[in-house]
């Protein structure tokens, strides 16, 4: 209790106008400021708190002047340990924003094209991808040690090179460089390679994790995404939160499945914690740690066979019978909006249905399988 009245304490003292809308400190509602201006703004928190699956809702305005920020606003989200850290973010980047929006009306000086043109020279157009008509945002690539290619987006402002330009990057961590008026998109470039590569350790990881196994979700990962749920079996799954700087560290892990199944694996994990070795990788130690290796797709697309069954009111009825193409694929429903994702079985045909009528009538997907 003490820690949430102090946690507000200290929110308050940053953002006095934002004010919390219930007694569980999950939803705040008010004012945040920059530059004596208050913009309205509601954040919106998950049950569990976790920073990274907050809603965030705002004025039209607000919304307008941080349309090229969303990307960095996401990366904060999933970077900040608190709200606190969030809302002092927020309003960081809200400065930053409304100084360019300022800076567009007012004719740039010629010293800053012709300073940045020669910068992109000496850094070499091979390392440049893009560069929009205004010469304000430019992207630049570049290739770690094990070949991965990555994008650092900047955005610059007239004060540029007397001030860095703000960087927005694919990472599971924030990526803050140094500057010095003298520096140049050259340092810039070195920065973003020795980032590069010291998460070499923590995309190596996931690679072999999205390589050897069966990646349920995220379906297509970026390589700023630290989880990842892999399928065990037709039925079970793990969910892991991989630490981006201990990437052979243990990782948080959650089983999904029922009980009967999720139990024995659970007392496996928790029975041989003490074997795990930081010296091989985070796949391995899966491995011995549960006595089991994890499946790939194509073994278990062979070993099951998947139907789904469509329930309507009062009856129900597979839906290959009511659809003129083979049904190969798995998928659950989202009782709530009726939206269909994939569950499992990607690379066979995904079934649409034909109509809305037909959407409309449905309630739930089972999965059935058979060996």
């Amino acid at each position: 209790m003490r820690g949430g009245m102090a946690a507000r304490g200290s929110l308050f003292r940053q953002c006095p106008l934002l004010l919390p809308q219930n007694g569980e400190g999950t939803a705040y509602e008010g004012f945040v400021s920059a530059q004596g201006r208050d913009f309205h703004i509601r954040i919106l928190l998950p049950t569990d708190s976790q920073l990274k699956n907050a809603r965030i809702e705002c004025s039209w305005h607000l919304k307008k002047i941080l349309h090229g920020y969303r990307h960095i606003l996401k990366q904060r989200l999933h970077s900040c340990p608190d709200l606190v850290s969030f809302v002092v973010e927020l309003k960081t980047i809200l400065e930053i924003a409304l100084k360019n929006t300022q800076e567009l009306h007012v004719p740039w000086p010629p010293e800053y094209y012709s300073c940045l043109v020669r910068d992109l020279e000496i850094l070499g157009w091979n390392k440049v991808v893009y560069v929009d008509t205004g010469l304000t945002t430019v992207k630049l690539k570049a290739e770690d040690s094990r070949g991965r290619q990555h994008l650092i987006t900047l955005k610059l402002n007239a004060k540029y090179p007397t001030e860095p330009p703000d960087c927005i990057v694919d990472f599971p961590a924030q990526f803050a460089i140094s500057w010095m008026p003298q520096d140049s998109l050259v340092d810039i470039h070195n920065q973003f390679l020795a980032a590069l590569e010291s998460l070499k350790e923590f995309w190596d990881t996931m690679d072999e994790i999205d390589g050897k196994t069966w990646v349920l979700e995220p379906e297509n990962p970026a390589r700023c995404a630290t989880s990842r749920r892999i399928a065990i079996g037709s039925n079970v799954s793990v969910n892991i939160e991989v630490d981006p700087r201990h990437p052979k560290m243990l990782p948080e892990c959650y089983f999904l499945g029922a009980d009967h199944v999720v139990n024995p694996l659970r007392t496996k994990l928790n029975n041989n914690m003490h074997l795990w070795d930081p010296e091989i990788s985070l796949l391995q130690n899966l491995k011995d740690l549960l006595e089991i290796d994890f499946p790939s797709r194509a073994v278990l697309e062979k070993s099951c066979a998947f139907r789904i069954l469509l329930r309507t009111v009062g009856s129900a009825m597979p839906i290959a019978s009511m659809a003129p193409r083979q049904i190969k694929c798995a998928m659950s429903p989202d009782a709530d909006n009726l939206f269909i994702r994939h569950a499992c079985m990607s690379g066979y045909k995904v079934f649409l249905p034909a109509d809305r009528a037909l959407m409309s009538s449905l309630v739930n997907v089972h999965i059935v399988t058979s060996h």
